[in-house]
């Protein structure tokens, strides 16, 4: 019985949770991205089409540890707007799953992606436009939308947090807040649609085990950094996310 669930040897387990500890190190210490970053080590090790269930499984198994870490710094005036909307892009997601062919859709984004930099001046722009409260809702029915087919767009939000000026501990405790009812949501969707089974769960699980002690790691790392580091290291993940979406999709590799 239990043989069922672990199929694949032992170094390959091993390997998931390192790189699932290790892409939430540099989700932390960079305002998220983690889950995109993830993308093609799991596509790499088992092929698409595990990528989405597998992913946001291991996000649900880490975000309680985020959450307990950076509790205090939670923005609950954001996440009163964007959370129960993504909660609706998740439920919109579950109908489009099967029928969507993402990547135009993720070539845009990418292409979203590696502009930021340019508008923040390589980092030395605070803001580039006022970000307002009634944006949040939208934001959360897109992202969460896209998310769930593709597996993966933290980065895309990190240019509306950086404009209503949550930086650091407050960004990521806030994103995580955002996403923590919207990513249950997920993996109902998936179970439901037959996408998340047997060994995905195991997978899914040491995942998010990786995931949480990549948490405890970044905390310390981030408490140390100045506001234009983090804003630097934000703007870097988003080009580097951004690159990979769209070179990726249009068949470089």
């Amino acid at each position: 019985m239990i043989e069922a669930f672990f199929t694949e040897p032992w170094w390959i387990y091993l390997t998931v949770f390192v790189v699932g500890m290790a892409s939430y190190i540099i989700s932390v210490i960079s305002g998220g991205g983690g889950s995109l970053l993830l993308i093609p080590v799991i596509n790499f090790m088992f092929g698409p089409k595990i990528v989405a269930p597998v992913i946001n499984l291991g996000d649900v198994i880490g975000r309680p540890s985020r959450l307990a870490i950076f509790w205090k710094h939670i923005r609950w005036d954001v996440v009163r707007w964007y959370a129960p909307a993504a909660v609706v892009g998740v439920l919109l997601a579950g109908w489009l799953f099967t029928r969507v062919e993402a990547s135009w859709v993720q070539i845009i984004i990418g292409v979203f992606l590696v502009s930021t930099v340019f508008q923040y001046g390589f980092g030395k722009k605070k803001r580039t436009f006022k970000m307002k409260k009634w944006y949040w809702p939208f934001l959360g029915v897109g992202v969460a939308t896209i998310s769930t087919i593709v597996g993966g767009l933290g980065p895309v939000l990190n240019p509306f947090y950086l404009n209503a000026g949550i930086l650091k501990e407050e960004m990521i405790a806030t994103k995580t807040a955002n996403s923590f009812f919207m990513g249950a949501v997920q993996i109902g969707t998936y179970t439901f649609l037959g996408a998340l089974y047997g060994d995905l769960w195991v997978l899914g699980i040491i995942l998010g085990l990786g995931a949480t002690a990549g948490n405890l790691i970044g905390k310390r790392l981030l408490s140390s950094m100045t506001d234009v580091t983090f804003r630097k290291y934000v703007l870097g993940v988003m080009v580097i996310s951004g690159l990979y979406m769209i070179l990726s999709k249009t068949g470089v590799f």
